[in-house]
């Protein structure tokens, strides 16, 4: 066949339709910021970008946030915003008074709880009357104890049988004269002070100085069924709840008076309504220990023939009372620390301040005036000093948080973690107190399914408006980083917690380099 000019043209259209096909199968996509050549790398500048919009988005825009974080290796700062204004942190507060009490107690520390009489046991087993005196023993409590609310007062009963004694001719006195102090912030709203998280410090701790607090519907039109538990002798319930048919308005309301032993449960619970579950704080804790003590001890066999009562006043102290013949300790305080931190424990963190407070008045050169809670503010201050934070970087009014008038500023968290983890002597036991994304204590439902599950630890804060996490996170890359995020003046707290948590999941997944060799 000739070869035409026309023939030439088509082959030539054929060669250069396939090789621009060839062409476009082999186009690469031009790197992004979070992609390279080398691996899909992402930088430092994709990384903060990307925190910074997420700052930025409308839902937070009315609030304040704060935000630092920095390479725990080199201290180079990755990224910050307002790290040194102050905000309200919530329950980031316990993060100076427990590292304080880590440091100025050690982990190995004990609470202890002895019992005096004015002799030892006769040749019968019998005393004249015992007092028990406490040191703040939180851990009296059902929380160590597997959920047993008696289990913690059956060790120093069976402590006191054990010291041979068979009969107490007299009354069993607590003696609670340890701390001094109002048993309250003062800086603490009313209304937080009824239920558990505002309970109060004791030298006599027990159960978390709260009991729990049950209220169902009843047949309709009778009383609302009400559980407390365990039995307690000193606290009063009226019940004024109305059961209602389905359907009609819940108005049900608990209420329990400030400094008084009395719960009033008032209004109206639909039938088929969940009611209410949760725990109410106990006023005079001391009177309830004492009190649920002796039946302990007459349940073991121990006849006791006087009555119970709580002293917090030194003169009415019985000055025979002074031979130690039975004491119980507690776990060691880096147990204890994890039982506060992890779950956000109010009171267990006030007692720490307190008992810091009384190891600081015993290295003051004259006796103090100031109470323990003073004296525990002034030993974190020193601390905190101590580590290079600021003297103005925190303004702290009480150990837990509770306190609308506390301050800190994500500059000095970030340094005491830094501190805590990197030359503290004890800093994997501080570690071991922290919350762990995914798996327990209030971040046991955050961080799943992602790679901060299992990798983030740290201490979590929440009361009205305010949410705030700091703590330690490993990224992609193998690098340790410190952080410290607060928010104030947003409502919602999913809002808020969902901001937090979005900016850590962006560290857990950063596969590039933050420390340079």
């Amino acid at each position: 066949m000739p070869f035409t000019r026309s023939l030439f043209f088509a082959l030539l259209f054929f060669v250069l339709l396939i090789g621009n096909g060839a062409a476009q199968t082999e186009t690469r996509p031009l790197p992004t910021p979070e992609s390279s050549a080398a691996g899909s790398k992402q930088t430092l500048q994709s990384l903060t970008a990307k925190i910074a919009e997420r700052l930025a988005r409308p839902e937070v825009r009315r609030g304040q946030i704060g935000v630092k974080i920095t390479s725990l290796n080199t201290g180079q700062i990755i990224f910050q915003q307002n790290a040194e204004k102050y905000f309200m942190p919530a329950s980031n507060m316990k993060n100076f008074t427990v590292s304080t009490a880590l440091e100025k107690l050690t982990p190995d520390f004990r609470f202890v709880t002895s019992i005096f009489a004015s002799t030892t046991p006769d040749g019968n087993g019998a005393v004249k009357g015992i007092r028990v005196f406490g040191r703040g023993d939180i851990s009296i409590s059902d929380a160590f104890n597997d959920g047993d609310k008696f289990k913690g007062l059956d060790k120093l009963a069976d402590a006191i049988v054990a010291a041979g004694v068979k009969r107490i001719d007299g009354d069993i006195i607590g003696d609670e004269t340890y701390f001094t102090g109002s048993p309250v912030s003062g800086s603490w709203e009313w209304d937080d002070l009824q239920f558990y998280y505002g309970a109060e410090v004791s030298a006599l701790p027990l159960n978390d100085n709260a009991q729990s607090l049950s209220v169902i519907p009843g047949p309709v039109g009778y009383p609302c069924s009400v559980k407390f538990t365990p039995f307690n002798p000193i606290v009063r319930i009226t019940n004024l709840c109305t059961t209602t048919a389905a359907g009609t308005p819940r108005t049900l309301r608990i209420d329990k008076k400030i400094d008084r032993n009395i719960v009033e449960i008032t209004g109206e619970l639909p039938a088929g309504n969940a009611g209410f579950s949760g725990f109410v704080s106990v006023s005079r804790p001391a009177e309830l220990f004492v009190a649920l003590l002796k039946q302990r001890l007459e349940a073991k066999g121990v006849a006791v023939t006087g009555q119970t009562r709580a002293v917090n006043t030194k003169t009415l102290v019985p000055t025979d009372m002074n031979t130690e013949i039975a004491k119980l300790e507690s776990p060691p305080l880096s147990v204890i620390a994890a039982r506060t931190m992890k779950p956000s424990q109010n009171m267990y963190t006030e007692t720490l301040l307190w008992t810091l407070g009384e190891n600081w008045r015993a290295k003051l050169p004259a006796q103090s005036s100031r109470d323990s809670a003073e004296l525990g503010l002034e030993a974190v201050k020193a601390f905190m000093k101590e580590i290079g934070v600021a003297d103005d970087a925190f303004i702290q009014h009480d150990g837990s948080g509770l306190s609308r008038h506390d301050l800190i500023t994500p500059e000095a968290v970030v340094q005491l973690y830094t501190y805590m983890g990197k030359q503290s002597r004890f800093s994997q036991t501080w570690r071991d107190s922290l919350t762990i994304g995914g798996v327990d204590g209030t971040l046991r439902s955050r961080f799943t399914g992602t790679k901060a599950a299992g990798n983030v630890r740290g201490k979590t804060g929440t009361i009205d408006q305010v949410s705030a996490l700091s703590g330690y996170v490993t990224t992609a890359s193998g690098e340790q980083l410190v952080f410290s995020m607060v928010v104030n003046g947003v409502n919602e707290t999913r809002t808020r917690t969902g901001l937090l948590d979005d900016i850590v999941v962006y560290l857990a997944n950063f596969d590039g380099k933050v420390d340079q060799q």
